[in-house]
């Protein structure tokens, strides 16, 4: 248990110093205590699943990104036998092929949702943007209550996340698709 602390205790702030966060910024957006929070970076408490799911969310890290090593130059993923993060029985996966990582203002994703499926998520926070690629399927986009966007095979968007959004298969065959998630550094 000792090198999971340390791994979180490492992550926690290895994350929060690429997103150019003070203890307070972190405070804020996960609703932890700056004492809290400063005694899980200097491993001096050992945080409990409910307050690791508040930073997750928080910082919009995966559980994995705290919970691993931090990560090495070469990260190759295999395609078969790759577990989704996410996933909701006859509606969707998620598979984060490249989460978070220090000095990377990115994230990748593969998003499978089956016929009459949805996956909702909330705003992003400021700056933030999804660029999507459509690989199979026919995808219906809804951004907040303004946008309603309807992509097939091979069109692409980009979209602003700081809004709720959504995205529905109202098809009959399985949608995929991949999504670069991105940040300012500065105004995140």
């Amino acid at each position: 248990m000792d090198i999971l602390n340390q791994n979180v205790a490492l992550n926690l702030k290895r994350i929060r110093k690429a997103k150019n966060m003070s203890l307070d910024d972190v405070a804020e957006q996960t609703g932890i205590s700056k004492s809290m929070l400063g005694q899980i970076e200097r491993e001096q408490s050992n945080p409990t699943v409910a307050v690791l799911g508040k930073i997750v969310s928080g910082l919009r890290v995966d559980f994995m990104d705290l919970l691993n090593p931090p990560p090495h130059e070469t990260y190759i993923i295999k395609g078969d036998g790759f577990s989704p993060s996410r996933e909701l029985k006859n509606q969707y996966k998620v598979y984060s092929y490249f989460p978070y990582e220090n000095d990377r203002n990115f994230e990748i994703y593969k998003i499978v949702i089956y016929p009459s499926g949805q996956y909702e998520t909330e705003a992003h926070g400021e700056q933030t943007f999804e660029y999507l690629i459509i690989n199979e399927g026919e995808l219906t986009l809804k951004v907040s209550d303004d946008e309603l966007h309807i992509l097939k095979q091979g069109d692409g968007i980009r979209f602003r996340t700081d809004r709720p959004h959504s995205y529905t298969n109202n098809g009959t065959e399985v949608l995929s698709f991949d999504i670069v998630f991105t940040w300012d550094k500065k105004g995140v």
